[in-house]
């Protein structure tokens, strides 16, 4: 890799050079300054904050990165709707069915402020990009990182595989150890260092947006609590988020091919989807739009690597999924803060080769796994749905890539109850679901009974075949630290967390009865409820047999273990909240 010191002086050199100030390259900026305070840092970023930007929904596993950012107190002080879960109409009923993070009446107790403790590890944000995206930047910038906005790139230099430089629109040059590309879908390091991007799924979607003035909400669940709206139509979809007290973002999503066909602007066509919406149109019959309706397409991509000599992509740089899930601002913040420890470890000591190769090819393969892996639930998403084209044989396509041989109803099923569930190195989750509430989608959105492998066996045991043994990075508390992990294709068992626990009885005992009592021993005392830890061991056990780390059988003369059904998980019910369509409409204000 080329040395810039030897070419520059010391004051234009810097250890890491960031393009892009969104979330992506922020939270990558925050986690270098924080655990290396002595490196210097710059984002360059081409516009002026506070900006609008689409793409305003968390989901729950932000919280724990903006409270080690060290910027908790100040979102949550912002006053963003506390996001408690989703209303959907999807599947093969028009009837409205929830998805709740945390219990609505946990929610509904809580004061606000709140520091990130209690339910409040469970809900997430609502927010205006605006605002959200300025306090990130700023907070980069309060831990010591240089920004400068208005500032773009006009070139990168390069020499092989490495950049050596970075021309600006002023004509300067800048120099660094380390360069990042965080500019999102332009991907402005990414095409220039000639790297391709590769369409995951058949789904080629464009969305239309625009921002609302003073619509209602669908529920209001505690202090600035709701649920998001989520509605299926005939041709597509559409988003309803409250940002705050008055503002909400409402989009729509259609099929690329069926926009082309109906011959209409993007407004007609984003306000006819609105006006046909009996739902949604309630919602915003005394509202303003701004009157600005924005497009872009959405499709799905990943890129063939996520960094080079001594760059790396994160964020949408680096792959983008669907947003059916919410999944933009998660993979973001979760990038930026992996790629943070990455640069923090390479920038702290001098790494042998061997080791620079492991932490950057762990990182790319961390990345795209994780985009990859919430494209195919989504791509599970909109097969669910009969109102889009059947997307069976594309599940079956996933499966077979797996090494998993499956009719293509089968697949479906497959990816729907958790394949693909070790998103996270310590417990079991797809697209950032557990366990019991996808079985609990799968019965709402489908006519399968999503029940669980687990009632089926009572003799387990551990299936290594064919497996090697990795190790893998874990990130904590500013350090990297290393741990075991067997590999079998596509497919991972983390030696960390739950599946270790597991893991480690099953070398000991094969009868489910005492499999269990082994998990209660070991977690005595450890809580009880949704998220104890008992439960999400038995989630961690049913993931393995899914992925074929155990195989199980029946004895006749064993007992049992009797999983409880999906409909007995709260998390995913039924919509009983009064409906917006049947309040009686109000008078306008005098400002709409």
């Amino acid at each position: 890799m080329p040395d810039p010191s030897q070419t520059e002086s010391a004051h234009q050199i810097y250890d890491v050079a960031i393009i892009g100030g969104g979330p992506a390259g922020s939270t990558t900026a925050a986690f270098v300054r924080k655990y290396a305070p002595n490196a210097s840092v710059l984002v360059l970023e081409k516009a002026k904050f506070p900006r609008d930007h689409v793409g305003e929904s968390h989901l729950p596993s932000i919280g724990a990165i903006i409270n080690e950012m060290g910027c908790w107190d100040e979102i949550e002080n912002a006053g963003f709707p506390l996001k408690v879960g989703a209303t959907y109409r999807w599947g093969k009923s028009d009837e409205l069915w929830d998805f709740d993070f945390a219990p609505p009446a946990e929610v509904e107790k809580v004061v606000r402020p709140t520091p990130y403790e209690g339910v409040r590890h469970f809900t997430a944000f609502q927010v205006d990009r605006a605002i959200y995206d300025d306090i990130l930047l700023r907070h980069a910038e309060k831990l010591g990182a240089e920004v400068r906005e208005e500032t773009l790139v006009n070139e990168v230099l390069r020499e092989g595989n490495a950049v050596t430089g970075l021309v600006l629109s002023s004509g300067e040059t800048i120099r660094a150890k380390y360069y990042v590309d965080a500019s999102g879908h332009v991907g402005t390091l990414r095409r220039a260092m000639d790297v391709e991007t590769h369409p995951e799924t058949s789904l080629q979607n464009v969305a239309f947006w625009d921002y609302w003035e003073n619509a209602e909400w669908a529920i209001e669940i505690g202090v600035g609590g709701t649920r998001v709206q989520v509605m299926s139509q005939a041709a597509g979809w559409m988003w309803f988020i409250p940002l705050g007290p008055t503002r909400t973002s409402i989009g729509y999503i259609v099929p690329a091919d069926h926009y082309k066909s109906l011959g209409k602007t993007p407004e007609e066509v984003y306000h006819e989807a609105i006006a046909n919406d009996e739902r949604i149109s309630a919602l915003v019959r005394n509202a303003t739009s701004r009157g600005m309706v924005e497009a872009t397409k959405d499709w799905s991509f990943t890129a063939d690597t996520g960094h080079g000599d001594n760059w790396f992509l994160v964020g949408e740089a680096v792959g983008f999924a669907d947003p059916i899930l919410a999944a933009g601002l998660t993979l973001a913040h979760t990038g930026g803060r992996e790629l943070g420890y990455t640069l923090v470890e390479l920038l702290s000591q001098e790494p042998s080769g061997d080791t620079v190769t492991w932490l950057q090819d762990n990182y790319t393969e961390m990345q795209l796994r994780r985009v990859k892996q919430h494209i195919r639930f989504a791509d599970f998403w909109y097969a669910a749905n009969g109102q889009f084209t059947d997307l069976q044989e594309h599940c079956a396509q996933i499966a077979k890539e797996s090494g998993i041989k499956m009719s293509p109803e089968a697949a479906w099923r497959w990816l729907a109850q958790g394949g693909f569930t070790n998103e996270g190195l310590q417990r079991p989750a797809v697209g950032t679901c557990d366990l019991p509430s996808l079985k609990q989608v799968l019965w709402v959105m489908t006519d399968q009974q999503g029940d669980w492998a687990l009632n089926k066996m009572n003799v387990l045991k551990l299936n290594l075949r064919g497996a090697e043994r990795k190790v893998l990075p874990v990130y904590h508390n500013g350090m990297i630290e290393r741990e075991d992990c067997w590999v079998r294709g596509q497919n991972r068992l983390p030696m960390t967390g739950n599946f270790k626990v597991i893991h480690d009885i099953l070398e000991e005992e094969s009868r489910v009865d005492k499999i269990y009592e082994r998990i209660q021993s070991y977690y005595f005392g450890g809580g009880s409820g949704h998220q104890s830890p008992v439960k999400t061991c038995i989630q961690a056990i049913e993931a393995m047999i899914t992925e074929g780390w155990i195989t199980g059988k029946h004895d006749k003369k064993r007992p049992l273990l009797a999983v409880g059904r999906p409909e007995e998980n709260d998390y995913v019910h039924w919509n009983r909240d009064e409906r917006p369509e049947d309040r009686v409409p109000s008078e306008p204000s005098s400002g709409a």
